[in-house]
C-alpha cells in the first residue's frame, strides 16, 4: 500500500483529505506542521507528500528542501493559496512535482496524485532555489497571467530552468516566446552566463551561417578578420533561436550535428570548437506540419523538443487581460511620465472581447498609443485604436468557440456599421422589427464607436 503524507496546519484539511485518500486504497499520516511533517518523512519514508506552503515554524519551501535532501525520490505536491507565477516556478525548481491551489478542485488532487505515484522513478528532480530577485533580471516582472493556461508555462519554466535540456517554444506571434527563454535563463543555472538571441528570418543562409558559428579571416569576401559566432559568444549561457522553421535544409543539417556532437566549426575553420550553449528555439509554424511536408527534418525537430513549452494565445486566456492592462499601464505610464490608471468595466470589456489577433504585443503596442492620446487619467474608448478582423478569415477552431448571443452581437454591430447606423436600413437587412433592434443594441451595448 502506497504512503502518502498530508503536512497542513489547517485540521479541517487535514481531515477531509485523509478520509478521502483512505478510500482510494492509501495508507495515510498527517502532520499538523512541517517539523512534526519531516519526523514523520525520516520516520515513515512516505511515496508521496502533499504540503501546505504558509505554516508556522517550517514553511511549505522549507519542508520540499528538507525532503529532497533526505530522499530526492520522494515527490512532493504544493498546496497553497498564493498562486502567482513567482511561486509556481519556485515550487517547480526546489523539485516540487505539481503545485495546485487552494480550494482544491479533488478530481484533479486525485489525477496528480495517481501520476505522481505512477512517475515516482521518472521525476526530475530539481534542488536549487529560484532567487527572489535578481540585479539584472525580474522574472516575476515579465510573463503576467494567472489563468491554468499560463499556469502550466511557469510550471515548465520552473522544471527544465535548471538543467541544460533543449527546449521548443510554440506560440503565435506576439506571444512572448523570447519572455519564455529569458525566464528560463535567468531563474536557472545558466543565468550567470550570456542570453544570446538570434532571429532566423532577418539574415541571408549564408550570414546566418557566420553569424551562428563565426568565420575566419579569409573565408569569404570581406572577411577581413575571424568573428566568433553567437554559438560561442553565449558561452555555457543559452542561445536562443527564434523562428527555427525558417532555416535552411543546409543549416538544419549543421545545427542536428552541433545537438549531436557538442561542437562545431567556424565559416572556413578547420579547428573544432566545444559547444557549451543550452539551446532554446522558438517557432510560431507547426514544426509537425512541416516534418510531414519534408521541410523540416524529422531528427533534428525531436532533437530540439527534448522539452516543449506551448505558448497559449491571448484570446485564449482574455481572463488574464485585466491583468495584463494593469501590468502594462505601470510599464507605459513610467516609460512616457504619464499617470492613465483608470480603466472603465466597458472599456475593460471592449479589451477583453478583442480577437487579438497580434496577442500580448498588440495589447501592449494598442495601451501604448491609447496612453499617448489620452489627456487626463482615464483610458476611454476614443483613444482605443482596435485592429479590424474580417471574421470569416479567422480559424474555424476560433469561430466556433463563440456563443451564439456573441456571434449575434457582433453581426447586428457589422450591420448597423455597413449602413452607418440607419437603424431602419438595419431592420430591413437583419428581417426584425425596430424595438427589437433597440433592445438588442442595448442588451449587447452596441456603440458606434466600439473598436
Amino acid at each position: 500500500m502506497e504512503k502518502i503524507l498530508i503536512i497542513d496546519d489547517d485540521r479541517s484539511i487535514r481531515e477531509t483529505l485523509t478520509n478521502y485518500l483512505k478510500k482510494q486504497d492509501y495508507q495515510i499520516f498527517s502532520a499538523g506542521n512541517g517539523i512534526k511533517g519531516i519526523e514523520t518523512v525520516e520516520k515513515e519514508h512516505p511515496d508521496l507528500i502533499i504540503t501546505d506552503i504558509k505554516m508556522p515554524s517550517m514553511n511549505g519551501f522549507e519542508v520540499l528542501k528538507r525532503v529532497k535532501e533526505f530522499d530526492p525520490q520522494i515527490h512532493v505536491i504544493i498546496i497553497t493559496a498564493f498562486d502567482d507565477m513567482h511561486t509556481t516556478v519556485k515550487a517547480m525548481q526546489q523539485g516540487a512535482y505539481d503545485y495546485i491551489e487552494k480550494p482544491l478542485e479533488i478530481d484533479r488532487l486525485k489525477l496528480t496524485i495517481k501520476r505522481a505515484l505512477e512517475n515516482k522513478k521518472l521525476s526530475d528532480q530539481l534542488s536549487s532555489l529560484l532567487p527572489e530577485s535578481d540585479k539584472e533580471y525580474h522574472i516575476e516582472n515579465t510573463i503576467i497571467g494567472k489563468t491554468s493556461e499560463i499556469k502550466e508555462v511557469y510550471k515548465k519554466i520552473g522544471q527544465v530552468s535548471n538543467s541544460r535540456v533543449t527546449v521548443l517554444i510554440q506560440g503565435e506571434s506576439g506571444t512572448g516566446k523570447e519572455l519564455v527563454a529569458k525566464a528560463i535563463h535567468y531563474s536557472g543555472v545558466t543565468k550567470n552566463f550570456p542570453f544570446v538571441a538570434v532571429n532566423c528570418t532577418a539574415l541571408t543562409e549564408s550570414l546566418l551561417e557566420s553569424e551562428l558559428f563565426g568565420h575566419v579571416k579569409g573565408a569569404f569576401t570581406g572577411s577581413i578578420r575571424d568573428k566568433k559566432g553567437k554559438f560561442e559568444l553565449a558561452s555555457e549561457g543559452t542561445i536562443f533561436l527564434d523562428e527555427i522553421s525558417e532555416i535552411s535544409p543546409n543549416l538544419q543539417v549543421k545545427l542536428l550535428r552541433i545537438l549531436q556532437e557538442k561542437e562545431f566549426e567556424q565559416v572556413g575553420g578547420e579547428t573544432l570548437i566545444p559547444m557549451k550553449a543550452r539551446v532554446i528555439t522558438a517557432t510560431n509554424q507547426n514544426l509537425v506540419e512541416l516534418v510531414k511536408q519534408g521541410k523540416f527534418r524529422e531528427d533534428l525537430y525531436y532533437r530540439l523538443k527534448v522539452v516543449s513549452i506551448n505558448i497559449p494565445p491571448l484570446r485564449d486566456r482574455r481572463e488574464d487581460i485585466p491583468l495584463l492592462v494593469k501590468h502594462f499601464l505601470n510599464k507605459i505610464n513610467n516609460e512616457l511620465h504619464k499617470n492613465v490608471n483608470k480603466v472603465p468595466n466597458d472599456v475593460m470589456e471592449m479589451l477583453k472581447n478583442h480577437y487579438w489577433i497580434g496577442n500580448v504585443r498588440e495589447l501592449e503596442n494598442t495601451l501604448m498609443q491609447a496612453v499617448l492620446l489620452s489627456k487626463d487619467d482615464v483610458l476611454t474608448k476614443e483613444n482605443i485604436l482596435l485592429r479590424r478582423y474580417d471574421e470569416e478569415k479567422l480559424p474555424t477552431s476560433d469561430l466556433v468557440k463563440l456563443s451564439l448571443s456573441e456571434i449575434e452581437k457582433r453581426h447586428i454591430k457589422r450591420v448597423l456599421d455597413f449602413v452607418k447606423w440607419d437603424k431602419e436600413k438595419a431592420c430591413q437587412i437583419l428581417e426584425i422589427s425596430k424595438p427589437t433592434l433597440y433592445s438588442k443594441i442595448k442588451l449587447y451595448k452596441i456603440h458606434p464607436v466600439e473598436e
